[in-house]
């Protein structure tokens, strides 16, 4: 039994957990006023006693099982990645998110994003972005088609407007901060409880690796790649 098929009836078993709720949709209040049992009537309707098309039992459960499965195996299709096929070779910064996409999509890569750069107001603004978190809440084709910008907002890990002195901090779903007097900014992965450390003086920290971007798109871009180990 095909896709195709599976497609053709899903509209029609939706909302049918069993086959006698099935049958109780055939039941009219007419039916329920004459013959008072609900029993009844779905016998009737299982045996044809209706106009047009009543499923058997058989057919109703084969049908859903060709239903169950084809949304099974659309949640299991590759997803397109929102870069595939953008010609992204004059942009360096996007160029490099594309090579993450996949990798960051899967969870096998945690990346942070630093952006420096001026809003549509003119004011400086940097921050640092969870990019799995924003791959996850947000499209990404306008990004890699260049119908917006990539930029740092109060709800990303860090974000600072440099004119207004405003400054605010999160968690995401992938890092917690830990502002340290010390070493300053960091950023725990809750998967493997690593710390990343974006100090350019030091190491970023294990399976961690730091990139500078030279790109004419922003003032500043910087990279943070963080692998995740597979559990044992």
């Amino acid at each position: 039994m095909d896709e195709d098929y599976a497609r053709n009836y899903e509209d029609s078993l939706d909302g049918f957990q069993t086959y006698e709720d099935y049958l109780d949709s055939q039941i009219t209040a007419q039916d329920r006023f004459y013959l008072q049992e609900d029993e009844l009537a779905r016998r009737l309707v299982e045996i044809g006693c209706r106009k047009g098309e009543v499923l058997s039992r058989e057919d109703f459960l084969e049908r859903q099982v060709a239903v169950d499965n084809a949304r099974k195996a659309r949640l299991h299709q590759p997803q397109q990645l929102a870069s595939h096929e953008k010609d992204l070779t004059d942009y360096p910064f996007l160029m490099n998110l594309a090579i993450r996409e996949e990798l960051v999509r899967e969870g096998k890569l945690a990346t942070i994003i630093f952006i420096r750069d001026r809003n549509t107001k003119g004011q400086e603004v940097s921050g640092y972005i969870d990019y799995g978190h924003r791959l996850k809440i947000e499209p990404f084709e306008p990004y890699f088609e260049r119908k917006k910008r990539l930029m740092p907002r109060p709800s990303d890990l860090s974000f600072y407007n440099w004119d207004t002195q405003n400054s605010t901090s999160n968690e995401s779903p992938n890092f917690q901060i830990n502002p340290d007097h010390e070493m300053g900014l960091l950023f725990k992965n809750k998967r493997d409880r690593k710390v990343i450390n974006v100090d350019p003086k030091v190491e970023p920290g294990d399976n961690s690796k730091r990139q500078d971007v030279p790109t004419h798109e922003y003032i500043q871009v910087v990279i943070f790649d963080h692998m995740m180990r597979k559990k044992n």
